[in-house]
């Protein structure tokens, strides 16, 4: 059943080494490997004011059946020399349901792909703010990927925020 996913995944451009592992956590977040993935389309003039850019390859709304399940984004940060990838699951209420790092490419930091720091993110919304500084915890030796990972799920956040103000999800 992993391989419907596995396929349907495979006609949104994201990358081959990606695909097994988004349609690993969807089944795992939704108990379903029947799961079809739409694109969501965002216009280029409304793509110019968002946080994060929105692609038919990042960002896709999930449904089983006649069934509306949420959203998932598939995105991309720096670490201290490479990049990492990660995913945010959304509910349909968009409200963050769970996150992974899909695959981190570093020798240090890779602490942050941990369910417990990880965690931190669930139940966040778009009128949630993330910060370093003020409401996420530090890990030692992750410093760098610690500040791009919440600077990526705060962007996200006020993306979302402003596609939802424009009636676009």
């Amino acid at each position: 059943m992993l391989l419907f996913i596995a396929l349907a995944l495979f006609g949104y451009g994201l990358p081959e080494h990606l695909q097994k592992k988004v349609g690993k956590e969807i089944e795992k977040v939704f108990g379903s490997s029947t799961i079809v993935m739409n694109a969501i389309k965002v216009s280029v003039v409304d793509n110019a004011e968002l946080p994060t850019k929105i692609t038919t390859d990042n960002f896709f709304k999930l449904e089983k059946g006649t069934e509306f399940l949420g959203y998932i984004y598939v995105g991309n940060a720096p670490s201290k020399t490479a990049t990492f990838d990660y995913l945010v699951v959304f509910d349909t209420d968009l409200t963050v349901i769970h996150s992974k790092i899909l695959i981190y490419r570093e020798e240090y930091g890779g602490e942050i792909g941990s369910k417990r720091w990880l965690q931190q993110f669930i139940g966040k919304t778009s009128s949630d703010r993330v910060d370093h500084n003020s409401n996420i915890d530090g890990i030692s030796g992750a410093t760098i990927s610690v500040r791009s990972m919440t600077m990526a799920m705060d962007n996200l956040l006020q993306t979302i925020a402003i596609l939802k103000n424009k009636n676009l999800l």
